[in-house]
């Protein structure tokens, strides 16, 4: 892929990054409403809600807590752009998690206590799920020849014929990933959770309107990664591919529903073993096939 394509492709995931995850957002609420036994709000609420936080006085603890959340979506972006335009995947890895880096310096930039406190968590949080996203980006060059995104449309059957061990690897760290419940540490969305919002306790207004569309556009990646499993030389695969991922986001909302948050330790120790079990397994069979 060019540097062309993948700014084009990063221009493109701008625009229609926010915008789809803002939507996937506000089915999330009404989703989680319903279950709860409540109407919820209307589908747009999250776009009010970031609307109104870039409409108030930007007012901050320091200088550069707002400069490491611009770099933090930046990257967002660029990872997107990297992905949807069949770029490559390992790339798109690294990427993202340069921009969870900025955030995690953002929090500490603050000096508050409680977003130290979150910063720590998130800081655990992607060293957990680190290790089965680097395995997925391995098993998908074993499967498909290339670390190039692109490279499922060439392909006779979709990818998790050959690794689909690894796929449920990724399927238990996409709660980590969505920052759903029980592994929601670092923040969470929910009022019940907490006292104070952990990492994001310090930020407000346009700083933490920015925050929230990092989090649309992280969605709309990690579900993109779950899709890329289903995907082939048939134009039909990428139907079957967006039904499976609004399966699967539905799947994360009702467990983010009905389980408690668990310790740091259970986190750790669970996201390392799955990763070593799905994971490890799953490359290490197709490197002897």
């Amino acid at each position: 892929m060019t540097l062309l394509t993948t700014l084009i492709g990063t221009l493109l995931f701008a625009v229609a990054g926010p915008v789809i995850g803002c939507l996937l957002a506000g089915l999330d609420r009404i989703i989680s409403a319903r279950m709860q036994g409540r109407v919820g709000p209307p589908l747009l609420q999250p776009y009010y809600d970031v609307r109104k936080l870039f409409e108030k006085e930007r007012v901050s603890v320091n200088s550069v807590e707002g400069v490491y959340v611009a770099c933090a979506l930046l990257f967002a972006l660029i990872a997107g752009g990297i992905f949807y335009s069949g770029g490559n995947l390992l790339l798109c890895v690294f990427v993202i998690t340069l921009s969870s880096l900025f955030f995690i310096m953002a929090a500490y930039s603050t000096r508050s206590p409680y977003a130290e406190v979150g910063a720590a968590r998130e800081t655990l949080q992607v060293m957990s799920y680190e290790p089965m996203v680097l395995l997925m980006a391995v098993a998908f060059f074993q499967a498909a020849g290339s670390f190039d995104v692109a490279e499922v449309f060439q392909l006779n059957h979709p990818i998790i014929c050959n690794i689909w061990l690894v796929f449920l690897g990724v399927l238990f760290i996409l709660t980590i990933k969505l920052r759903k419940s029980p592994f929601d540490l670092s923040m969470s969305h929910h009022a019940h959770q907490e006292i104070v919002r952990g990492m994001t306790t310090e930020m407000s207004g346009p700083t933490l309107g920015m925050v929230e569309i990092i989090h649309w556009c992280e969605n709309v990646l990690f579900l993109g990664w779950i899709g890329m499993f289903f995907l082939w030389a048939n134009p039909v695969s990428v139907l079957v591919a967006i039904v499976i991922v609004l399966l699967v986001y539905f799947l994360e909302i009702w467990i983010d529903n009905n389980f408690a948050r668990v310790k740091w330790q259970l986190m750790f120790k669970s996201a390392w073993l799955v990763a070593l079990i799905a994971g490890g397994v799953n490359v290490a069979f197709l490197a002897f096939l």
